[in-house]
């Protein structure tokens, strides 16, 4: 039987957090996203993200807290909060869980609703053109704009985004090294 008085202690909740964070980000960067641009038309796509990105930012930005929150000390360190400050922990723990969240938080509070903003003024302009944005040039030049102000604000939430998935790869390397 195993010895349940771990759950009174903060690392069962840390690694759980972990996997959860970590596996989210994996799946809906690698796998979801991608299948459901190429299997869903363009329009229904965009839908579907704009109902997701809100929860998946919000998650991005609330785990890497709860993660601080959780910090098991190692021996002799201090857990939670004041284990992440430890001096000690500065590259491993520190910086990657602040990178975690500085990403999740821009995406979340500025970058997601730009996006969704402008997507919206496309969505205008498609009716002022009576045009898609996707369609085959020539464009307005308001939806040329709209266009290049899209694909910006996209790439930057994607390097945004793979920012803080090289952050949690990183605090998992630090994570394993204590298991060994």
């Amino acid at each position: 039987m195993p010895d349940l008085s771990i759950l009174a202690t903060p690392a069962p909740y840390h690694i759980l957090t972990y996997g959860t964070l970590m596996g989210s980000t994996f799946f809906q960067s690698f796998v979801n996203g991608i299948i459901a641009y190429q299997a869903l038309p363009k329009p229904m796509f965009s839908q579907l993200q704009q109902k997701i990105f809100p929860v998946y930012f919000t998650m991005q930005t609330a785990l890497p807290a709860v993660l601080a929150l959780t910090y098991p000390g190692s021996l002799g360190g201090s857990s939670s909060i004041s284990g992440v400050l430890e001096k000690s922990n500065k590259w491993g723990v520190l910086v990657p869980l602040a990178t975690m969240f500085v990403t999740g938080l821009a995406n979340v509070a500025y970058i997601g609703p730009e996006t969704t903003r402008i997507m919206r003024e496309r969505k205008v302009q498609e009716t002022r053109d009576g045009k898609k944005y996707y369609d085959p040039a020539p464009h307005s030049k308001e939806m040329q704009n709209l266009n290049i102000r899209f694909g910006r604000i996209h790439g930057f939430s994607a390097m945004t985004n793979l920012g803080g998935f090289i952050a949690m790869v990183l605090y998992g390397v630090t994570l394993a090294s204590r298991i060994q």
